[in-house]
């Protein structure tokens, strides 16, 4: 289940919607020159943490792992990451956004149940 295609996506675009929240967090920040560095610099830290420390072959993934981590420290940025992004919600005001993106991460990772053992087992 963890690797089926609509998984894929709803999980792509989960990634996209904390990416948003976090440049979004980034531009409030700040009401000088320096939120323009900050709505790209923050979802771009997060970015290449999530797409630079991988598990092999992890079927969700390329496969690919530029960085080889433990699959459970894998699991760990991943939810450090979505808490992260739900949390810059509900600081900059968006209760009800922050718990719907949490509430769509956990049914995520509960669809993903196959692929959370698999991590865990790595």
């Amino acid at each position: 289940m963890g690797s089926h295609p609509i998984n894929l996506a709803a999980r792509f675009l989960l990634e996209l919607s904390a990416l948003l929240a976090m440049s979004i967090w980034g531009w409030k920040l700040s009401e000088n020159w320096f939120r323009f560095v900050l709505v790209f610099i923050i979802p771009f830290i997060a970015a290449l943490t999530w797409g630079t420390f991988a598990v092999p072959d992890d079927p969700s993934r390329s496969g690919k792992a530029p960085i080889i981590i433990p699959g459970l420290l894998r699991l760990v940025i991943e939810l450090a990451f979505f808490t992260f992004a739900a949390w810059t919600l509900y600081d900059m005001g968006y209760a009800r956004l922050s718990w719907i993106l949490a509430s769509l991460v956990i049914i995520h990772y509960m669809i993903s149940y196959d692929r959370i053992l698999w991590l865990i087992d790595r």
